[in-house]
């Protein structure tokens, strides 16, 4: 075990959608020295880039962290899976690239639980700046921005029927669900160009890998923050079986994510004294926050046969089929290998009393009985009824004080008993969608969770046996003044000089969307604040 030293003004612990974003923004200028630590690999796996490879990552412990909960109370006391980017362009390079921002509400509500600066005309800027958005620029859309915004590459007839179906029975269609309204049914808009997965590693970090100020180490995997009384000083990380020391002149700033972020908090004193103390680390400072106010979008997996071979099932079971989508996609980057997770979908009201939508419904042009395993070999796709605003809670904790165990997560799904109420409100919508005439004649029947799950109990049950999350976890290094926050409105860890949590762990309540888009905003706004300060630093000593 050797140990090296090295000072940067800055040094970003993740390269995942955040950490690219601010890696690209804080050495722009060429003023200030940054490094880029990556637990894991460079991003060279040619199906990171293909859009339907995320599917073969689901179980891939090169690129995925592979992590679940432990037992679920609520779910049976099954462990869901978990899976987090462990990669250049982290959960980006293998998530399945819906580009959904939320709700502008979200943001204004942030605001009024005393966020300055976190409402949804302050946050509209950074959304637009990241943006190369296809159709163009608009009040709510931005071009020359790193980060590639695009339509789907070609329509699909189930997915056309299913936006008819859901006018049908009384839903709006809706071109652009980052527009001015949500609600409605359409096709998604995916992160990729030309047919390319368009990650925040291929948009952000690409660009700035020339810049000399910019160091990137990979497989560097992070085991304690260095503080200086209350300023972090530096970070102590593990590269190529030796630990290294890299100290920070500026600020040390936090980009692993909602498990990653807080469980090196953990690691680094800065926790739950009760827990910190358990595992014999000294505490820096208690705080009860961190690892708190886990949330995540809870979805109820729908299964449907359909009547024609033009789902994925048949294009993998098929030589033919298989051969033929790989060649649209080398001629002309179309086929079923330009598919993002989901094709289509739409945000609706569960209750005429809410106020805007509470769930989220997709059609995924594939099914299987475990994501990441063998498809049916019956022609299938998948209909998830997802929980926008959930109101349970779960937390994030180390299981050891090695860096190199998996954290600890609950979920805690299903514990509220409003989202329990409001999913199942969410299935029999689905339903209804599935059901009316227009989309009939591509569905040969439901598959899971069949037709004999009929009452509200039965269709619970189900749900709580075989659903999983949308893979969004925030806040668990929330922003906000109360006791339980970890970060300021600035993103600053309170009581600490030179420390910042700058992910979607910060988020004081989960999206009512994808998470991806929000959390790119949240890294150019935090680089915007880290520079400003940067700034107002300087000016102070030079006065």
């Amino acid at each position: 075990m050797t140990e090296t030293t090295h000072t940067f003004d800055y040094i970003i612990v993740g390269a995942g959608s955040a950490g690219c974003v601010l890696a690209n923004r804080l050495t722009e200028t060429g003023e200030h020295s940054v490094l880029l630590l990556e637990a894991g690999g460079k991003d060279t796996n040619p199906w990171i880039h293909v859009p339907l490879g995320y599917g073969k990552h689901f179980l891939n412990k090169k690129v995925n962290w592979l992590y679940e909960t432990v037992p679920e109370p609520h779910c049976h006391g099954r462990n869901i899976m978990q899976p987090r980017g462990k990669v250049l362009g982290g959960s980006s390079s293998i998530n399945g690239l819906l580009y959904v921002r939320g709700q502008s509400a979200d943001y204004d509500h942030w605001r009024q639980l005393g966020n300055t600066g976190w409402g949804y005309e302050d946050i509209l800027p950074y959304f637009r700046k990241s943006q190369d958005q296809q159709r163009g620029s608009d009040d709510y859309h931005g071009t020359g921005g790193p980060l590639a915004v695009s339509d789907a590459r070609e329509p699909h007839p189930l997915c056309d029927a299913y936006i008819d179906a859901a006018e049908q029975v009384g839903f709006p269609r809706n071109p652009d669900f980052n527009g001015a309204d949500q609600e409605g049914f359409g096709y998604y808009q995916l992160t990729s160009r030309n047919g390319r997965r368009c990650s925040a590693a291929v948009a952000y970090l690409n660009p700035a890998k020339k810049r000399p100020n910019l160091s990137v180490a990979t497989r560097a995997l992070a085991h304690k923050i260095l503080f200086d009384g209350r300023r972090a000083a530096g970070i102590a990380y593990e590269q190529d079986g030796r630990i290294n020391v890299a100290r920070a002149r500026g600020e040390v700033i936090l980009a692993s994510g909602s498990f990653n972020s807080p469980q090196l908090l953990q690691l680094s004193g800065v926790g739950p004294a009760a827990l910190l103390k358990k595992f014999g680390i000294d505490v820096v400072a208690d705080m009860a926050g961190v690892g708190g106010n886990l949330q995540d979008h809870y979805a109820a997996r729908m299964v449907f046969k359909a009547t024609e071979p033009f789902t994925v099932n048949d294009t993998v079971a098929s030589w033919t089929r298989s051969i033929s989508h790989g060649l649209q996609y080398a001629l002309f980057r179309k086929g079923h290998l330009a598919l993002g997770a989901c094709y289509a979908g739409g945000f609706v009201r569960t209750d005429e009393a809410v106020a805007t939508p509470d769930v989220q419904l997709h059609i995924m042009l594939f099914s299987t009985d475990k994501l990441g395993t063998e498809l049916h070999t019956f022609p299938g796709f998948t209909a998830p009824v997802l929980l926008l605003r959930p109101e349970s809670r779960g937390e994030v904790s180390i299981a050891s004080p090695d860096p190199r165990d998996p954290p600890h997560i609950l979920g805690n799904f299903l514990s509220a008993q409003k989202d329990c109420d409001v999913i199942v409100e969410g299935v029999k919508i689905q339903r209804r969608i599935l059901s009316s005439p227009a989309i009939q004649r591509y569905v040969a029947g439901e598959h899971e969770p069949g037709p004999d799950c009929v009452t509200d109990d039965e269709i619970l049950d189900y749900v709580k046996a075989r659903g999983n999350t949308a893979y969004h976890p925030v806040s668990t290094c929330k922003m906000g003044s109360d006791t339980n926050a970890v970060v300021d409105e600035r993103l600053r860890v309170h009581g600490f000089e030179g420390l910042r949590v700058v992910d979607a762990s910060i988020m004081p309540t989960v999206v009512s969307g994808n998470t991806n888009a929000p959390t790119i905003m949240i890294a150019e706004k935090g680089a915007d604040m880290i520079l400003a300060d940067a700034k107002a630093r300087t000016a102070a000593v030079a006065a």
